[in-house]
């Protein structure tokens, strides 16, 4: 079997929840660095692999994947990996977790986003660091009280890590970077203690990636 390829960036949100799945799941991979910072993103080479210039690209099972959810998604069907909960009820309410990181919050604290934001305010890093630390904040308040409402555990749903946890745990990440205030987010603090003790995790983190 071909090895897979993994195109990502050690500090990339998106990247980080399909290296956590990847890990998870006991697929080996190989990962090729896009720097962001320099621009690759932007050259020809990588629009080739993905149209839109993002990443992750995961090169798995002769597919070229993108969209950090798809991808996982994709690794959890294939090998049967328990990312989502047996039941339709537990599978909506992981997903939705999940989404509040990867579709709600995520995506307007992305930096081409914010970059346009500060240039079109002309705030600067002001503007740049209270963008941030609203938005993150918002999101993970909101995850917190939906933590309440369903299986309680070690993980967000139960005692068995899954898709909202490899969302929850770079956003938490991005939240201690920029100094968001998350002492009152007790649940989400024990869980990510409890992702912390795990190799998946501890292995896709950035600090063992970069």
């Amino acid at each position: 079997m071909t090895e897979a390829m993994l195109y990502d960036y050690w500090r990339s949100s998106a990247s980080w929840r399909v290296r956590i799945a990847l890990n998870a799941a006991g697929i080996p991979f190989r990962s090729v660095t896009v720097d962001l910072l320099a621009g690759d993103q932007r050259g020809d080479a990588h629009l080739e692999r993905n149209p839109q210039g993002f990443i992750p690209v995961l090169e798995i099972d002769g597919l070229r994947l993108t969209q950090s959810l798809a991808i996982v998604d994709h690794i959890d069907e294939t090998r049967n990996a328990g990312f989502l909960p047996g039941d339709a009820a537990g599978r909506a309410r992981v997903r939705a977790l999940a989404h509040v990181v990867a579709m709600d919050t995520h995506p307007v604290c992305n930096p081409s986003v914010v970059s346009e934001v500060v240039r079109l305010t002309d705030g600067g890093d002001a503007v740049r660091e209270g963008w941030m630390h609203w938005f993150i904040r918002r999101g993970l308040a909101a995850f917190e009280r939906m933590l309440a409402d369903g299986p309680q555990g070690r993980f967000c749903h139960g005692d068995r890590p899954g898709l909202a946890d490899f969302c929850l745990i770079p956003q938490v990440y991005n939240a201690d970077r920029w100094g968001v205030d998350r002492a009152d987010l007790t649940r989400i603090d024990a869980i990510a203690r409890s992702c912390a003790e795990l190799p998946a995790f501890a292995k896709a983190h950035p600090d063992s990636v970069r």
